[in-house]
């Protein structure tokens, strides 16, 4: 169930990184953070995706902003999408997919008239106490970065 919204407190989770240290998203208070969700490491888009928020990442962290990416993908295949496009940002492993569920990030999709479950690319900007600050629902990977850095006022 997806009951979050903007101006709501932003779930607490525990995920591991690559290197299997544990991520609490409470360990973050006192930064803005940049919490996206991403189907799977090393296809197109979430490629694309990934390397835009690294190319960017300098001004994300001249305004001490954290981005931290989530799929359900394993630590190991996180190491080696990392390693391969030198994303300096945390990766965050779901393979039960329980936070990709609370953030509304796992569900119903369609291909070809073929339903299935997946992940749904999905973006949550949350403040320095912890709260929503806004949610993209549908993320298209061209300029989401860009678009992400104008939400927290920086051109």
């Amino acid at each position: 169930m997806n009951d979050l919204k903007e101006g709501t407190k932003a779930p607490d989770f525990i995920l591991t990184d690559f290197q299997n240290k544990s991520h609490k998203l409470s360990d973050y208070l006192g930064k803005d953070i940049v919490l996206y969700f991403y189907p799977r490491d090393n296809t197109s888009g979430c490629t694309k995706e990934a390397c835009n928020f690294r190319d960017d990442y300098n001004i994300y962290k001249d305004h001490d902003i954290e981005v931290l990416g989530v799929s359900p993908d394993s630590e190991k295949s996180h190491a080696g999408f990392a390693e391969k496009h030198r994303l300096p940002f945390t990766l965050l492993s779901d393979p039960e997919k329980k936070v990709l569920e609370r953030y509304g990030a796992w569900g119903k999709k369609s291909m070809y008239g073929r339903e299935y479950m997946g992940v749904i690319r999905k973006t949550y900007l949350i403040d320095k106490k912890g709260v929503i600050l806004k949610i993209y629902p549908k993320v298209n990977v061209n300029g989401h970065s860009k678009e992400v850095l104008s939400s927290f006022g920086i051109k």
